[in-house]
């Protein structure tokens, strides 16, 4: 659930509406021996603008309600009471709706093209950059290997290693952005069936290299029974955990991986040394194509962990991240919906 200090800074432009229309309600207020019903009524609909181009329709209705209450009550005859006995000021209240849905549809509208003008900035970014580094790693080494015919096999071993690391960092990044946007399209079906999170951390750890497997990953899995999930997406949500750890932790330092079960949940740790990553930033990790300021020399595309919510979400569980000293940890909740029967 979100803090009301978090929902106090997202919806902070309802605040600054009421603001705007308390402050219009005084100056008309003091001024009203001047100022005429039209004009008074003019100056109210300002908050209606300055909500509605935020585009959340709620908000905008919220503020139309206040603005209408407050004209009516001190500005329109009998006064100090929301009788009202001519039928036009009822239109200008109507007025006052039609304007802001109007502003709010286009705000919405507007949001949505820039929105998809941010996706394609991104999609071409992906291609440009990040399929274009393990591709040239791989052109490059294989010409390598192809013009030193001499070269010894403990050389051509560990060239052959990093075309392999390559080869799967395209793998990865190409099945990322599929499923990224098939659970986007929120049209998915999951495929539901009995899980052996072993299994599923062997399939998982296939995907990446031996020398990463061997030397950077732990793993503790307590006892566990078979889970019913989707088998494909589980593995998916273990790879880009994976993943995401190792490109993000210091050089050289072991990431460790825990699965272990509760009554109610199967529960998943992945900790990675980092370094401190403030809470504000934290939060935004999961969201697509986020990435941190001080990451651009590290390769990836942003959407690792927002599939991993995803996937999460669809299995009804949850995901967050903790910042503990120079240790990031990354917890997975997992609710337990069908229980196996043992023989």
């Amino acid at each position: 659930m979100k803090s009301f200090s978090y929902l106090c800074a997202e919806y902070s432009f309802i605040f600054k509406g009421l603001g705007i229309l308390v402050v219009f309600t005084l100056v008309s207020h003091f001024f009203r021996e001047h100022l005429d019903i039209t004009n008074i009524a003019l100056l109210h609909i300002i908050p209606v603008v300055v909500v509605a181009i935020h585009g959340n329709m709620k908000a905008t209705m919220f503020i139309t309600a206040m603005c209408v209450v407050f004209l009516n009550y001190l500005y329109i005859p009998p006064l100090y009471s929301f009788t009202v006995h001519n039928e036009l000021y009822l239109w200008s209240f109507l007025i006052f709706a039609i304007v802001g849905w109007i502003i709010t549809l286009q705000a919405k509208n507007l949001n949505t093209q820039t929105k998809q003008n941010e996706l394609k900035e991104s999609l071409l970014h992906i291609i440009s950059h990040d399929l274009r580094t393990p591709l040239s790693t791989i052109h490059g080494t294989i010409n390598l290997i192809l013009s030193n015919e001499n070269m010894d096999k403990g050389r051509i071993h560990n060239l052959l290693e990093d075309i392999n690391y390559a080869s799967l960092r395209m793998k990865l990044l190409i099945t990322n952005l599929l499923d990224s946007t098939r659970l986007s399209s929120g049209d998915i079906n999951l495929k539901w069936e009995w899980c052996d999170f072993e299994d599923i951390i062997g399939v998982a750890l296939a995907e990446f290299s031996d020398k990463q497997k061997d030397e950077l990953i732990e793993i503790k899995i307590s006892d566990q029974e078979l889970f019913w999930g989707d088998n494909i997406l589980l593995t998916q949500l273990i790879i880009n955990l994976l993943d995401n750890a190792l490109k993000y932790s210091k050089d050289n330092t072991m990431i460790k991986f825990e699965i272990f079960r509760t009554n109610d949940f199967i529960k998943m740790k992945i900790f990675n040394q980092s370094n401190y990553i403030d809470k504000d930033k934290l939060k935004n990790i999961f969201d697509k194509f986020y990435r941190l300021e001080d990451t651009n020399d590290i390769s990836g595309s942003g959407i690792g962990l927002a599939i991993c919510k995803s996937i999460v979400s669809l299995h009804g569980g949850s995901i967050k991240a903790v910042a503990m000293e120079d240790t990031i940890v990354i917890e997975v909740n997992l609710p337990i919906i069908k229980k196996a029967k043992l023989l």
